[in-house]
């Protein structure tokens, strides 16, 4: 078997991983991926009874984890997660920034049109996506530009190539993310280290908390018009599952895509790729 072939390039062992938001629906699939690879992972979530969780499931399965709470948007409380991490694990060399979401006071309808959506609700999502991935960017970037290497990765969204209708503020905060994702790459490369790295994913349409309501119906679960719309549109015919955002999550905070950074990856069932004819 040749060098470039090895499979031992994805092989996370020694690292630590730390995931925002780590105990929501697709984060809790990447926490529990990272300790498979062999990391150890520090699982920070605003619901710490959550994280917990998810922790003790990791341990209990022979991984290696701790559960802290974080706020995104206080970045005393990420300070003091980043505190927690460095005191029973010693080093962050992996940041994936998994808190986001919508919200829907911010989403249009035929009660409430675009011109009436309240201020505040935009700004919650404005600053749960964009700013909750800076501040952990901030706090967790500047001890890999300490240690001279490092991995973030983003969560961005199909929204920032292709705004979807009713979700102006996420579609807006995502394409923030997708921008900041390539600045970012750019500064910790030229300012700090070319071995710090920064990426993102663009998951297509996975079915999650945020957006259950507008997919599919309360009561019956059969799918809203909305729903069968996305589903027309994506070639692989379903919504995403956990799972398949875990192999492009592992090859990007893995040595295996070692000269890859600035990059916003789609994982979309094909949806970004089809016009609709």
């Amino acid at each position: 078997m040749t060098s470039d072939l090895q499979f031992f390039k994805f092989d996370l062992s020694g690292q630590t991983a730390v995931v925002t938001g780590g105990a929501g629906i697709l984060c809790a699939g990447m926490c529990k991926a990272l300790a498979g690879a062999g990391a150890s992972v520090a699982v920070l979530d605003l619901n710490l009874e959550a994280a917990q969780a998810l922790a003790d499931e990791i341990n209990q399965a022979g991984g290696k984890a701790l559960a802290a709470a974080c706020n995104v948007l206080d970045k005393a409380s990420v300070q003091a997660a980043a505190e927690t991490v460095l005191r029973q694990f010693g080093r962050v060399d992996i940041l994936i920034n998994g808190a986001g979401g919508n919200k829907p006071q911010a989403t249009t309808n035929p009660q409430t049109s675009f011109f009436d959506l309240p201020a505040d609700a935009l700004r919650w999502v404005f600053d749960l996506n964009l700013l909750g991935t800076i501040l952990p960017s901030q706090v967790f970037g500047s001890l890999m530009a300490d240690q001279k290497r490092g991995v973030i990765l983003n969560i961005s969204s199909m929204n920032a190539f292709r705004p979807l209708t009713r979700i102006p503020a996420y579609s807006a905060a995502k394409a923030g993310v997708s921008n900041f994702t390539q600045w970012l790459a750019v500064h910790m490369a030229q300012e700090y280290s070319p071995e710090i790295r920064v990426n993102a994913i663009a998951p297509g349409f996975f079915l999650t908390d945020q957006n259950r309501f507008l997919l599919t119906e309360q009561e019956s679960g059969n799918l809203t018009l909305r729903g069968e719309t996305i589903i027309a549109h994506t070639p692989m015919g379903r919504f995403g599952t956990p799972d398949d955002l875990l192999g492009t999550v592992l090859w990007l905070v893995s040595p295996a895509s070692a000269f890859v950074t600035g990059v916003v990856v789609p994982v979309d069932g094909g949806f970004s790729a089809f016009s609709g004819v």
